[in-house]
């Protein structure tokens, strides 16, 4: 059975324009990339409601609480056969307050230390056509379904 995760797409709007938060990871594998490294908050899940899977990992890896009416949008499967189930919700977060929690891994590697990084270096508003070109390629569909649904 393939992994799933649950994740929190917020939206807001601003001077007529629709914006989305998404997160870039952390850790020295994504310290360089940027344009399709980008992804909503998101997580792991075993025995737990998809909602309450979504609403946790975004307290995790950004410290802000979940505000709002959540509504799913589509499941989505990752190109290494991941399935996200997204959930969206309109809300406007301070992104600059975000604070995320912290995962060890041995770097570098083979060296024998650990180190501790944030799971999310960075959350942002982005444009929709910016959150297009930022976020990986399969969650790029997300923001259409929110032009489709008259959100944007």
């Amino acid at each position: 059975m393939p992994k799933q995760s649950a994740g929190l797409l917020p939206y807001r709007r601003r001077g007529g324009v629709v914006e989305v938060l998404i997160a870039h990871p952390g850790g020295p594998y994504w310290a360089r990339k940027d344009d399709g490294a980008w992804s909503v908050v998101k997580g792991e899940y075993i025995d737990e409601e998809p909602l309450d899977a979504a609403k946790r990992e975004f307290r995790e890896e950004t410290g802000l609480d979940v505000v709002g009416d959540p509504f799913l949008l589509n499941v989505i499967t990752q190109k290494a056969g991941k399935v996200v189930t997204v959930f969206a919700v309109e809300a406007d977060y301070d992104a600059e307050s975000a604070v995320s929690n912290t995962f060890e891994m041995e770097w570098p590697p083979r060296s024998g230390k650990m180190q501790s990084f944030p799971e999310v270096d960075r959350i942002e508003w982005f444009s929709l056509d910016d959150a297009r070109i930022k976020l990986l390629a399969a969650q790029s569909v997300l923001i259409d379904e929110l032009v489709g649904r008259g959100l944007a």
